[in-house]
């Protein structure tokens, strides 16, 4: 059982999200049987700056803040990562999130390597005049290492269209020429794409039922609950929803609903738009974040923040499969629980992809400068995510490992062979 072999051994577990992705590296290369140097080379980002951004707050003070751009690694073509704007970012968060962006466009297959950002600061506290000054003097202080064919930020916690139209023109007029594949994201008319609003949670949506068909399970009938009703997990609940899933239990940052019949999705959308929560819906019981991933359900969608499903809670999960609409949701030791019970864990690297997989496409249209409509972006983005999940199972079934530790295999195998064919110079 996993509660006599596991738990003796998993009472305290390192939370550091750096920590953990070199964790889930390490032991992926082992399997590989990756050579030391190429191990030492991906273990480590190429390249981290810390910024600091004075900027002049609405009543006259000075308010200095933090901020930080890391580039985990290029070798199969620019860097690529969102910018999160929250009180508790920190440097080995951002290290974190910029090497599984190496890992996750590789686990799709998409010409990118990994990066990430971030500025210690609470948006909600911020007017939209601080929060451009403060956006603009951001990119402003990064723009020496990004660019369209080196680093192409993108919206991630906090962080929206509006912000990434600051950083393109920001960008744009320190150049002296428009350059709008600088960033994706972007509002449409600004050269953004079709789709990429509900791109990461459509191509989660294509990689469950993906793994639906492995499993055996059929999606109409089926109960989901998702943690995390932001922009990925409130759309992947319509989605789910609308495939015909009872979505029995949601939550956001102030508390979580359950109601077993199931959740009317598009009418609480319609009530967290007016009242800013989820909390109170009529017709649903309050729960505590944390019970959300207990539900007796066959899908758990975590789309909150890192760290959720840990050894403390992971014996409580009794979903069949769990999508990782966030980055980092689960801790080693609780993937060790969850395989040990059974539980299929999609990861983070596969199934939040098609966001990443969308602003390539973004980056692809504003090169180009030739726009595709939103059927055929989705229909592109369906087959990079079908296809990298049947990559990733073969792995694990190959490896006879759990679907994380395949997804990592087949990145890190990508990512190496592009580093030992491009050679180390100088």
């Amino acid at each position: 059982m996993a509660t006599s072999v596991l738990a003796p051994a998993l009472q305290k577990e390192d939370l550091n999200p750096f920590q953990i992705a070199m964790h889930q590296f390490d032991l992926a290369a082992e399997k590989l049987g990756l050579d030391p140097g190429l191990r030492e080379i991906l273990r480590r980002p190429h390249r981290w700056l810390t910024v600091t951004l004075p900027i002049k707050m609405d009543d006259g003070t000075i308010k200095v803040f933090e901020g930080y751009r890391v580039q985990h690694n290029c070798a199969r073509g620019p860097c690529k990562g969102g910018i999160r704007y929250h009180p508790n970012v920190t440097l080995d968060e951002v290290k974190a999130l910029a090497t599984w962006m190496t890992w996750k466009c590789a686990t799709v297959n998409i010409p990118f390597g990994g990066a990430k950002g971030g500025i210690i600061c609470d948006p909600k506290a911020l007017s939209k005049g601080e929060l451009e000054r403060l956006t603009r003097r951001y990119a402003f202080e990064i723009a020496a290492v990004i660019g369209p064919d080196r680093d192409i930020p993108a919206p991630d916690v906090y962080t929206d269209s509006q912000i990434m139209a600051w950083i393109m023109d920001t960008y744009s007029m320190s150049l002296g020429s428009n350059s709008p594949a600088i960033v994706t994201g972007k509002p449409v008319f600004l050269g953004g794409s079709l789709g990429r609003n509900e791109a990461t949670a459509r191509g989660c949506l294509f990689v469950i039922k993906a793994a639906a068909a492995v499993k055996g399970l059929k999606l109409r009938g089926a109960a989901a609950a998702v943690q995390g009703f932001g922009n990925a997990g409130s759309i992947a609940a319509d989605l789910l929803f609308h495939e015909g899933v009872s979505i029995v239990a949601v939550s956001d940052s102030h508390g979580g609903i359950r109601n077993l019949q199931g959740i009317d999705i598009p009418v609480l959308l319609d009530y967290k738009r007016k009242t800013g929560s989820v909390v109170n819906f009529p017709g649903t019981t309050p729960i505590d974040t944390e019970e959300v991933l207990s539900q007796p359900v066959d899908i758990l969608i975590p789309a909150a923040l890192e760290n959720q499903i840990t050894i403390h809670n992971a014996l409580k999960v009794k979903a069949s499969i769990v999508a990782e609409a966030a980055n980092g949701p689960t801790t080693p030791g609780a993937d060790a629980i969850l395989r040990e019970k059974g539980i299929m864990v999609l990861p983070d690297i596969l199934a939040n992809a098609g966001g990443v997989t969308v602003s390539y496409f973004e980056w692809v249209q504003d090169l180009q400068e030739l726009f595709w409509d939103e059927d055929d972006v989705n229909r592109r983005l369906e087959r990079v995510m079908v296809k990298a999940f049947e990559d990733v199972y073969r792995m694990a079934t190959i490896y006879e490992v759990d679907m994380r530790t395949g997804a990592y295999i087949l990145a890190i195998e990508r990512v190496a062979t592009a580093m030992k064919v491009r050679g180390i110079w100088p």
